[in-house]
């Protein structure tokens, strides 16, 4: 009679710590995921802030182009904007500074000045340093969906009320055609 009760205490005391570790690390990698959005917000806000200098510096060369860049800038600047609508302006404001450095193309002068070179290496090196945040705020992403969603893991998650978290992408529709080849 001991003997299964000290079977079925310890039984208990086994799925008990086994919850408390499920949910240390549910809790660990949310915070993951914080974290990694964190770095993400930062480079947003670094290319947010360098992308008027360079406006500046275009403007007078095709003003079309900047005011329509101007404006994806103060949309994107709307603290009420959150998930898909931030995430559309992002792909937005990609595509408007990919119409900017081709509208320099045209322009020798432009191409030529050193302020444009400098704030077009940094922009460069801005998005490279998105990429790499993204990369690892979607692998956190990844990790902790994983967790939220498999057994048993997931009986926890649902119960504490874990929700899996949405992957942050900028694409654009041209990156998702094939290539054209020519021979």
């Amino acid at each position: 009679m001991y003997q299964m009760l000290g079977i079925f205490i310890l039984s208990d005391l086994c799925l008990l710590v086994y919850g408390i570790y499920l949910y240390n690390r549910l809790v660990r990698q949310q915070n993951l995921v914080d974290e990694a959005w964190s770095g993400v917000s930062v480079q947003l806000k670094k290319r947010h802030n360098l992308i008027p200098n360079l406006v500046e510096t275009v403007k007078g060369y095709g003003s079309h182009e900047i005011e329509t860049l101007s404006k994806t800038i103060r949309e994107r600047s709307n603290p009420d904007l959150v998930g898909e609508d931030k995430s559309a302006l992002e792909v937005e404001l990609g595509r408007d500074t990919k119409k900017l450095f081709a509208l320099a193309e045209a322009y020798p002068d432009l191409k030529a000045s050193s302020n444009f070179v400098s704030l077009q290496k940094n922009l460069v090196q801005i998005e490279d340093d998105l990429q790499y945040a993204r990369r690892y705020y979607n692998g956190t992403v990844r990790n902790f969906n994983i967790s939220t969603e498999t057994f048993p893991s997931n009986l926890l998650a649902n119960f504490m009320r874990f929700k899996s978290k949405d992957f942050f992408e900028i694409e654009y529709a041209t990156e998702r055609k094939n290539p054209d080849v020519e021979f």
